[in-house]
């Protein structure tokens, strides 16, 4: 793309006209004051906007007459009619519940008909208009929250592939469309809407993932999602925090699990408001054995929240998470030892070791009714560290010999501002978001013999062990530069355009050295030598993307849109040495492009859906291929292995059994269906036995359902997920290799159970996990915490008594 093409596209953004919508404005108050969080729906269509800080709500709407409904916890429900065309600066007054209400009529009014939500078209200074949004409600979730089990919270989210190979949901592995789930790296993960991985750009995995407990919605935004949150092919997974309680100034929750396997967690968190100031903070204390020999682990994390309202129009908010966790990593298997013994374990030396330091500074600034501005400063400070006995033969028995230690250091920083107007031309609205990004990392990483020892000795022994031939170290700064811009522009009241582009400016630098060390057959050094390896790799870019929209009534919305998308090299693809496979040399980034096109809406209350085709084109993507050395050995090696395209359909239906069979507000009943269907093909490769084949990751059907209701304050759910065959490798290997990384992912089902019972302030959750005890896996590991078969745990169970004061 040209310079010239680039301002043709900025010039197109604030010229194209927009067709009018009625905009309407208010503000909310108890006992004359502003209440935040309330919830303002459309009787008809559901959520349209939600008040901030200062007691204000702001929405667009095409209809004239409305019936708004105000909810929030604590406060009676409130209706009003309206006409839009003279709705501008609403005051609603609410009232506190009445003490004589009972508990179940709170409940009840508490519960939403549908566990899943879209966001909407604008949301303080971000657009999702023609993206395909999907945001998860916590509170509604009948998931195991304690141990974040990804299986039960995303069941609703279209298409997911997760990992699933611990029991306390220390890290989060998901993908999907084709993506590689390990550390959810394929997407751009950020809580309360700033990034949380290791580096976006040259380490984007998450070895963090905040605690579900902690959380009020996870919002999923695919497709054209690259153009505001980066260049990923995955899109945006982001994790909002539970507001501080508007109407106390304190309030204490206290969550504690007991579990199959030692599973042991406490989850205490406190919040409130007074006068101009907000808090909310938790701290989250895991243990457990692990279902697995060798596989116990410890971990605590912490948060703390502060907000001021400086004035009427401008807030400041301070966060700082911290989390430190332990664990014992069992090892991998090979395809007989777990067809033998699943759960067996042939590694008692292997650890893996987290520290992570987040923080964020916000300012959130409204310059008046239709202009907003934040901007969030950032900042990370983190490492991980893998100590283990590693060989390419996961079934050799530890020889007890030193150890690998792997330790990477995190240290970046950077900000993000973002200006969202609606504006007027021609005497018609639009609304317009521009943003930048600055990002500057410096990361370290070093790789060399470890300690001879069964303990968690995470120091270095070159001193003991000189021959050890795996040693490296890397200074690894990184430096990106980005502009984003998107413009809603309604061309009809019923048919809105929004195009979009993203500059980016990337500087990858790596500066360092790796040893090469030959031994005779008596394991004496006869040749040693330092390699620099220093590299400087600079590019810019820019990426397009339009989203559409077409509402034809209220409850109703098709939806298309196509972004280009990036992936850089990570410096793991390239200066990790790995006994498991080699890394071509010639290994370059990825590019391609991704489509949505659907129809998703609500029927009159009886049914949410969200259904349509889907596409992603990679170009150059990276993966594994066996290739045969000169000795007449099979060994894998990552590269680019060729272009793909992945293509499909995906789906959500949840009907309100409740609604339908006409039972009162003493029931829930609910019943859905998440099914992804997907084909896959690299189309080109040079790699012989690839052109053709399927693409790794994808099963062919992806099935998720379940049945969640219940009476007063029981309530229960039952869900079941199917995946289908899965290969790991592009020459799509069906036979595992002697290290376990390369083979099939046979198909396999799941059941899981779970009951909840609320009684004033006490509320008891329970389930069991894996009710039929299947035996199966979802991952190879590549690296730690295999490499090789990593097996999901078996049938488990767990209680949780939470007391709210």
């Amino acid at each position: 793309m040209t310079l010239k093409d680039f301002k043709f596209i900025i010039a197109l953004i604030f010229s194209v006209s927009a067709f009018s919508q009625q905009n309407v404005t208010g503000v909310v108050t108890f006992q004359e004051k502003p209440v935040n969080a309330v919830n303002v729906y459309d009787k008809d269509s559901g959520l349209l906007a939600i008040t901030d800080a200062t007691g204000t709500f702001k929405f667009s709407t095409d209809k004239i007459k409305l019936t708004l409904v105000f909810y929030a916890s604590e406060y009676e429900i409130k209706e009003v009619i309206i006409n839009a065309k003279q709705a501008n600066n609403l005051k609603i007054e609410l009232y506190s519940l009445a003490t004589e209400l009972s508990e179940v009529v709170v409940n009840a009014n508490k519960r939403k008909a549908f566990e899943l939500k879209r966001l909407n078209d604008v949301e303080e200074t971000a657009i999702y208009a023609g993206k395909k949004t999907e945001v998860v409600l916590i509170d509604q979730s009948m998931a195991n929250l304690a141990s974040n089990n990804a299986r039960q919270i995303y069941s609703q989210v279209a298409g997911l592939n997760i990992y699933q190979n611990d029991d306390a949901g220390l890290q989060l592995n998901i993908g999907g469309r084709g993506l590689d789930p390990n550390r959810t790296a394929n997407f751009n993960t950020r809580q309360n809407g700033y990034d949380i991985s290791a580096d976006v750009l040259g380490y984007p995995e998450s070895y963090y993932s905040p605690p579900a407990e902690a959380l009020s919605e996870i919002q999923i935004v695919r497709g054209a999602a690259s153009l505001q949150y980066g260049t990923q092919f995955g899109g945006l997974v982001n994790f909002k925090f539970k507001d501080p309680n508007p109407s106390k100034p304190f309030e204490f929750i206290t969550r504690n699990t007991l579990g199959s396997f030692g599973l042991f967690t406490n989850f205490t968190s406190v919040s409130g408001t007074s006068d101009k100031l907000s808090y909310y903070a938790y701290a989250n204390y895991k243990k457990g054995d692990g279902f697995r020999p060798n596989s116990e682990f410890e971990s605590i994390n912490t948060f703390a929240h502060l907000g001021y309202q400086l004035s009427e129009k401008t807030k400041i908010e301070g966060e700082l998470t911290y989390l430190n966790y332990l664990a014992k990593q069992a090892g991998g298997l090979t395809d007989d030892m777990f067809y033998n013994d699943p759960y067996q374990s042939n590694r008692a030396r292997n650890w893996f070791k987290v520290d992570w330091l987040l923080y964020n500074l916000k300012l959130a600034h409204e310059f008046n009714a239709n202009t907003n501005f934040t901007f969030n400063f950032f900042g990370l400070n983190a490492s991980r560290k893998a100590l283990g006995f590693r060989t390419n033969r996961v079934s050799q028995v530890d020889s007890g010999e030193e150890r690998d230690l792997i330790v990477g250091d995190f240290n970046n920083f950077g900000f993000e501002s973002r200006l969202l107007s609606e504006y007027t031309v021609l005497n018609k609205n639009a609304t317009f978001l521009i943003g930048t990004k600055f990002y500057k990392a410096n990361n370290y990483q070093r790789q060399g013999p470890g300690s001879d020892g069964a303990d968690a000795d995470f120091n270095f022994y070159n001193d003991a062990f000189p021959n050890y031939s795996d040693q490296s170290e890397f200074d690894l700064p990184n430096f990106n530069v980005s502009v984003f811009g998107e413009n809603i522009f309604y061309v009809t009241d019923k048919f809105s355009v929004t195009p979009g582009f993203r500059f980016e400016y990337i500087k990858t630098e790596s500066e360092g050295f790796y040893k090469n060390i030959n031994t005779d057959a008596a394991g004496n050094v006869i040749f040693e030598e330092d390699v620099a390896d220093n590299r400087n790799f600079e590019r810019s870019f820019v990426l397009l993307g339009i989203g559409l929209s077409y509402k034809p009534n209220s409850s109703l919305e098709f939806y298309g849109n196509v972004s280009q998308n990036y992936r850089s090299v990570t410096f793991s693809d390239i200066n990790i040495a790995n006994p498991a496979f080699s890394i071509d040399p010639d290994i370059t980034d990825e590019e391609g492009f991704t489509a949505d096109l659907g129809m998703r809406g609500n029927y009159k209350g009886y049914v949410s859906y969200d259904a349509g085709l889907f596409s992603l084109f990679y170009n150059g993507r990276i993966g594994f291929v066996q290739k045969e050395a000169a000795d007449g050995s099979v060994t894998s090696q990552r590269g680019n292995v060729g272009d793909a395209v992945m293509f499909g359909v995906e789906s959500l239906f949840d009907f309100n059994l409740k609604k339908i069979f006409g039972l009162n507000n003493n029931y829930q009943l609910n019943y859905f269906i998440n099914t992804s269907i997907i084909n896959s093909e690299y189309i080109t490769s040079e790699e012989p036995g690839v052109e053709g084949n399927k693409v790794e990751f994808v099963p062919d059907l992806n099935l998720k359902t379940g049945l969640n209701g219940g009476y007063k304050n029981l309530l229960a759910s039952i869900q079941y997920t199917y995946l289908g065959q899965q290969f790991t490798d592009a020459t799509n290997a069906t036979a595992g290799s002697i290290s376990g990384v390369i083979g099939e992912i046979p198909a396999y089902d799941i059941l899981d159970l779970s009951l909840s019972y609320k009684y004033k302030k006490l509320k008891l959750e329970t389930g069991v996990n894996n009710v039929l005890d299947n035996a199966y896996f979802t991952r190879r590991a590549t690296g730690y915490p295999g490499p090789g078969i990593i097996p999901s745990a078996p049938r488990n169970w767990y209680v949780t008594l939470q007391v709210k004061l």
